[in-house]
């Protein structure tokens, strides 16, 4: 099953392409409900602690969770344990990419904590859309991001490809502390990502209109 989970930070609107279907559960974690609403979302569950969305707002008919404000994890990841517990085994996270970045680094991290769990997990905020990779291959296809990186996750990765881009690479070696596998553009219709051991972040981006 597919979740999509609407959170908080800045979202691009128009950047946004990926929509839940019928069948798909949709959470909104607390102030991530206004961008569900202004995307024409419906949603299922809200949780948070309504500081920035009050209540009064929501739908008579979603489930509102309630969660004080000083707790242990952030929206998001309560709003990702409560999809994989209903049987989500696909996340699309929008938002938590733009604002603090305290937040988007611990974003980051759990979309490679998913990826451990066996949980396929992409998360976009309309300039942005990442996803995290580790001794396996992913297929880039051509979209509205100009750009894609990789960021690198471990201190070193090794054996990384990069067939279809720009700037190719074969076998290359990346370090965290010397990140150079960025900015990067699809030359035709795809990009073909290999890692053969370690872990990154695929960030397609392009520049806010």
């Amino acid at each position: 099953m597919r979740a999509f989970i609407y959170t908080g930070g800045p979202v691009a609107l128009d950047g946004i392409t990926d929509f839940p279907e019928e069948g798909d559960l949709v959470i909104a974690a607390d102030s991530g409900y206004k961008t569900a609403k202004a995307l024409s979302v419906k949603v299922h569950t809200v949780l948070g602690d309504f500081d920035s969305c009050p209540i009064d707002d929501i739908e008579s008919d979603a489930e509102i969770l309630s969660v004080p404000s000083e707790k242990d994890f952030t929206d998001t990841q309560m709003a990702a344990q409560i999809a994989l517990s209903r049987g989500a085994s696909i996340l699309y996270i929008i938002g938590g990419l733009s604002g603090r970045l305290d937040h988007t680094l611990s974003n980051l991290g759990l979309l490679e904590d998913l990826y451990a769990k066996g949980i396929r997990a992409t998360m976009c905020d309309g300039n942005n859309r990442v996803r995290f990779l580790r001794n396996s291959g992913e297929l880039i296809p051509r979209s509205q991001f100009r750009y894609f990186s990789l960021l690198v996750a471990d201190d070193r990765v090794k054996g990384v490809s990069v067939e279809g881009g720009k700037y190719p690479l074969k076998n290359a070696t990346l370090y965290r502390t010397s990140q150079y596998a960025i900015s990067n553009e699809i030359e035709k219709n795809c990009a073909l990502i290999n890692v053969k051991k370690g872990g990154l972040f695929i960030i397609e981006s392009r520049d806010p209109s």
